[in-house]
């Protein structure tokens, strides 16, 4: 990647932001502003996520959805630089893809690399085009950081599989029409080895959906619990007791995706740091300010380039390493950060969260604590960089061998 737009990706740039300039749903425009940072705008969510899929739907039919993936399946064959113009250009319009990003940034690569070529032509153009929603099935009461230690069953019957168990923390659950599920088909194997991927129709008889209501009082999250549901074996994703390694496929895309799309905050601390306070003093006028916002400035300038570094990095082939986790565990963290202090140089307006600016601030703080758990958290992430990347001893572990064997709470 270089830092200025070769000359063929200027006139992609120019095409792109023409065609945004005359499509993109200028109407909503305050609305999908507010939904930076998990902002909850719309009245209700089938208005939110009529927007998203009329947005998509648009961008599909000229050509403009989905830009890396291959022509046969929606896309348009494209490099990871201009698949990065066009999310530049797109600007606050991109909050509009929060209804796919599972299914596109997470799922779909899954897709690509297990699925049959009848089930890729299948299923990929339509959550291409915003047709279908897909969810990830992975979480459970006992398994969210551990994810290898994932309880639900599927054994083997007539016309395929029978699946029984509970998912907990599932986004989007309650309005996708299919997702993927990750499940234990061999009790005695070692516990990364017995596990199994499927994808499965999220309303087929024995599946139920339970939204989990938040303080918020919106229900982004899902308990999900299968009762005996008949999954056919052409639904599973690579072979059986290999589902690890297909989930290694889904979480590294998950942790690239969450790392590169996720915003951090810094555009609106500089925003208010710029403004005058009520000592009619502009904050930036600090020193302290001053050194805080250059921290910041300095990290987000670091994750844009590590962005940059693992598209090269697929743009010539390989695949990237750990370094995926490093957008997220600093985003993350920073997004916390940034938000604090602007509550803090808001003072009293700031604990008082009644206008629309500052309860701004308020879901970033909130956003931020969200982003440190979902696609692994801060300690898991840190423990990746230091077994993989840096080489380190890995922790001590009391879960090898036989999976029926590892000691679990009473």
């Amino acid at each position: 990647m270089t830092l200025t737009d070769l000359p063929t990706h200027e006139a992609f740039r120019a095409d792109a932001r023409a065609w945004i300039r005359r499509n993109a749903p200028w109407d909503r425009l305050a609305k999908i502003r507010q939904m930076r940072f998990a902002g909850q705008p719309f009245d209700t969510e089938h208005e939110w996520l009529e927007t998203a899929r009329h947005w998509q739907r648009l961008k599909f039919d000229a050509g403009w959805a989905c830009l890396v993936w291959p022509r046969e399946y929606g896309g348009r064959g494209l490099s990871a630089a201009e698949n990065v113009i066009f999310q530049e250009e797109e600007g606050p319009f991109a909050e509009l893809f929060g209804p796919f990003m599972i299914g596109q940034g997470f799922v779909a690569p899954t897709l690509m690399a297990y699925a049959g070529e009848e089930h890729k032509r299948r299923f990929l153009p339509p959550l291409a085009r915003g047709d279908t929603i897909w969810c990830q099935l992975f979480s459970e009461p006992g398994a969210g950081s551990d994810l290898a230690g994932v309880r639900m069953r599927a054994v083997p019957a007539e016309g395929g599989w029978r699946l029984s168990g509970q998912k907990v923390w599932t986004s989007g659950a309650h309005h996708s029409e299919w997702g993927i599920v990750l499940v234990r088909t061999d009790l005695d194997a070692p516990k990364h080895r017995g596990l199994t991927m499927f994808f499965v129709k999220m309303d087929s008889p024995g599946i139920t959906v339970r939204p989990i209501r938040q303080l918020s009082g919106v229900s982004h999250f899902n308990e999900v619990f299968f009762d005996d549901v008949l999954v056919p074996d052409e639904q599973r994703l690579g072979p059986v007791n290999e589902g690890w390694k297909v989930a290694l496929t889904t979480l590294t895309n998950e942790r690239m995706t969450l790392g590169a799309s996720t915003p951090v905050g810094f555009d609106e601390v500089f925003e208010l740091a710029l403004r005058d306070g009520d000592d009619g003093r502009a904050p930036i006028e600090s020193e302290d300010v001053r050194l805080r916002l250059a921290e910041w400035y300095a990290k987000v300038t670091g994750m844009r380039f590590g962005v940059y570094r693992i598209l090269g990095t697929l743009a010539a082939g390989r695949q990237p390493g750990a370094e995926v986790a490093v957008g997220k565990l600093v985003g993350a963290r920073t997004t916390q950060d940034i938000a604090a202090y602007a509550l803090e140089l808001l003072g009293a307006r700031g604990r008082a969260a009644a206008d629309d600016e500052v309860r701004q601030f308020h879901s970033m703080f909130s956003f931020g604590a969200i982003h440190r758990l979902e696609g692994g958290t801060d300690e898991v992430l840190r423990n990746i960089l230091a077994e993989r990347a840096l080489g380190l001893p890995a922790e001590p572990r009391a879960d090898r061998g036989s999976f029926r064997d590892v000691p679990t709470a009473p």
